[in-house]
């Protein structure tokens, strides 16, 4: 379903938005998933960039989330929405103060008054939105004024859910690719974060890499 509102200006090509399990997204994410999608450095880095760029009187809509949101535990904040597929998981994490389901792949309107969050998540979750134009768009209505967009991911995914453009792409196409969105919509340019991390335990020890971190950062003017 097409939300009203601003129309959302078209980024990607039809072969772009396509993928290689088209069955319905509510199924592959039925069964809950317990588990965790990246690595503790990871976690540990993006748990950090929260801490600075959140403050404790926001409220805070993570979409795409599970049953956890790696939002720092000692800091409380006014709200926290979570959205996603699997009501299980969304239950089970204790940080969000209320939720909703829905698949954004095929209803793109996000249930949410103009103007009403003060920061944006998306974590793992953009490289698999097929019309992330009208995400983008919708995010840009419901963020307040001077409130922020961040979304980070490395590079995990299940690849047949990916559309092609996330698929084929590499670490580096992926940050412009996001950029190229949010500017399209109207988002100002954001920050890019591209960093390595050290694995956890022994292996980081002797040098060994960790999952890499990416994420951008929009500020609505």
């Amino acid at each position: 379903m097409i939300p009203p509102g601003p129309v959302p200006v078209p980024v990607l090509s039809e072969a772009e938005r396509d993928k290689l399990d088209r069955s319905d997204d509510a199924l592959f994410y039925a069964e809950p998933r317990f588990v965790q999608h990246l690595d503790a450095s990871f976690r540990q880095r993006l748990t950090l960039l929260y801490r600075q760029r959140i403050p404790a009187c926001a409220v805070v809509l993570d979409l795409m989330s599970s049953w956890v949101s790696h939002l720092p535990d000692d800091v409380s904040y006014e709200q926290v929405i979570g959205h996603g597929l699997n009501a299980q998981e969304l239950a089970a994490n204790p940080r969000l103060d209320r939720h909703w389901l829905q698949n954004l792949n095929t209803d793109l309107g996000l249930p949410l008054p103009d103007d009403s969050v003060d920061v944006a998540l998306i974590v793992a979750g953009w490289q698999y939105l097929q019309h992330p134009e009208a995400i983008a768009t919708e995010l840009l209505r419901v963020v307040r004024p001077r409130g922020e967009l961040i979304v980070a991911f490395s590079n995990r995914m299940f690849i047949q859910k990916a559309p092609q453009i996330w698929a084929d792409g590499s670490d580096r196409d992926h940050l412009a690719y996001v950029e190229r969105v949010l500017l399209a919509q109207g988002w100002p340019r954001p920050l890019q974060v591209a960093e390595e991390t050290r694995a956890p335990g022994p292996l980081g020890w002797i040098g060994g890499k960790g999952d890499p971190f990416f994420a951008l950062i929009a500020t609505k003017s």
